[in-house]
């Protein structure tokens, strides 16, 4: 069970709230998701992951899954987040069965190289949670770690779980030898964990089981009850049920875990040159140490720069001293309290059908580059403050204005009045790319109509751009 919900704030400017961690490749070409997907594949008895998301990210899960070859038991769908207990809640009620599996719940954005030594690890947690037991993965530490989580063990006896430490407990937790970090990895039967929350959080779990027997099946996904769920208290796994339960146990976890959860952490299991650096997209660098610098966009020119974190998006950059990376959140926290979009989503978007990048704006104008996927179509729709223009500039495009359908090819172009019932669908069998001029006197992204859409959107629960 594929837990995917969260933000990632800590790895922003790559990390957005409609574009979160987990759907990012930052160390290598595979996203974190695909990565944890993949992850247990060779655990015998092991089914199709089952997974838990936020609804505005579900076409980004299920399209990254099926790039990988995965193909998922289901995907629930949260209308709001509250934590990994009412995650888990959600999975158990839908898994519950007269087999009563045992449940693997992992978070989808964590980093673990060894994946055989993670594979052990599991099954010998999911056999001790065939026996009724809830079994967490604890990591040995190798540092003094103070973003994490501690437990304190006795083998596999859980004797204490301990909150983020300040810098001098960390210290001597490391050289006590009895802590390990608490990597947020469990196994549990589903039957349980209902029992469990039942006792311990029966709020939680009334709320999750009413949200679910409520819910509906919507194509690929499952839609819980929106109101129903929103009446569940936020809690985390830990808090709502491990340290209150006497049936915890915990197995290690010797895999080079990292739950990358901020830019000093990406450094450290990332492969450095000469100069301990380590250097993603168009970058120099001279007279400059142990740096993670990122490019996406642009040339990235850093000179006599030293422990510095520095990353550039298309529409932000952002420079840290490493050791202060864990501080990023209060920026974006910062952004998002002055209502900037740049917390929100990048410039470029994705969407069921494709992308969209907000190459330049003005005032009365935008110009956007659009890319359709093969096959893929946007929804029938009307705007009723601007007019566009499109010019193709690879590919085939269906082009539907009012009640005429025609196709424009390389170099052509057309005009949507405001007002004018229009959809772009790619017949073709390569991506369709065309430039987008948007011109009138209101140009917001709420200005658009949605007559049909080929996902099963509706005008409230669909992104207002598509």
């Amino acid at each position: 069970m594929i837990l995917c919900g969260g933000s990632g704030t800590r790895l922003w400017p790559l990390s957005r709230e409609h574009h979160p961690k987990p759907l990012h490749a930052v160390n290598g070409e595979r996203t974190l998701l695909q990565q944890t997907a993949a992850r247990c594949l060779g655990i015998a008895a092991v089914a199709d992951p089952l997974l838990v998301c936020n609804e505005a990210h579900r076409f980004l899960v299920q399209a990254q899954l099926a790039r990988a070859g995965v193909r998922p038991k289901a995907i629930l769908l949260e209308p709001v987040g509250r934590g990994t207990a009412p995650a888990l809640t959600l999975a158990a009620v839908h898994s519950v069965t007269a087999d009563d599996p045992v449940l693997l719940a992992m978070p989808s954005d964590h980093f673990i190289p060894q994946g055989d030594a993670f594979r052990q690890a599991a099954a010998r947690a999911a056999a001790l949670a065939a026996q009724g037991r809830i079994v967490t993965l604890g990591v040995p530490p190798t540092a003094a770690e103070t973003g994490y989580g501690y437990i304190r063990a006795n083998g596999t006896c859980v004797e204490a779980f301990v909150e983020k430490p300040d810098a001098t407990r960390a210290k001597q937790y490391l050289e006590s030898g009895e802590y390990l970090w608490n990597a947020g990895i469990f196994a549990v039967r589903a039957s349980v964990w209902l029992d469990a929350i039942a006792e311990f959080r029966p709020d939680i779990f009334k709320a999750c089981e009413r949200a679910f027997r409520q819910g509906r099946r919507d194509g690929a996904f499952y839609r819980v009850d929106a109101a129903a769920f929103a009446e569940s208290p936020a809690d985390s796994i830990d808090y709502a049920v491990m340290e209150k339960t006497t049936d915890a146990m915990v197995v290690r976890l010797e895999a080079g875990w990292s739950d990358v959860g901020a830019w000093d952490a990406l450094w450290a299991i990332e492969e450095k040159d000469a100069d301990g650096n380590v250097i993603h997209g168009d970058v120099h660098a001279a007279e400059t140490k142990n740096a993670l610098l990122v490019s996406q966009h642009r040339l990235l020119a850093c000179v006599g720069l030293e422990d510095v974190v520095v990353i550039e998006t298309a529409d932000a950059v952002m420079v840290a001293k490493k050791d202060k990376a864990q501080r990023v959140g209060a920026i974006v926290s910062a952004l998002k309290a002055a209502g900037r979009p740049e917390c929100l989503a990048h410039r470029k978007v994705q969407r069921p059908w494709g992308t969209y990048d907000g190459i330049e704006s003005g005032e009365r104008f935008q110009v956007k580059r659009i890319v359709v996927n093969p096959g893929a179509s946007l929804s029938l729709q009307m705007h009723y403050h601007r007019a566009e223009h499109w010019v193709v500039v690879r590919g085939t495009a269906r082009v539907t204005r009012g009640e005429e359908t025609f196709v424009l090819t390389e170099n052509e172009s057309t005009y949507i009045p405001p007002g004018t019932r229009h959809r772009l669908e790619n017949p073709g069998l390569m991506p369709l790319e065309i430039i987008e001029v948007q011109s009138g006197a209101y140009l917001g992204e709420d200005d658009i109509v949605r007559f049909e859409d080929a996902y099963g959107r509706t005008p409230e629960s669909a992104p207002t751009r598509d």
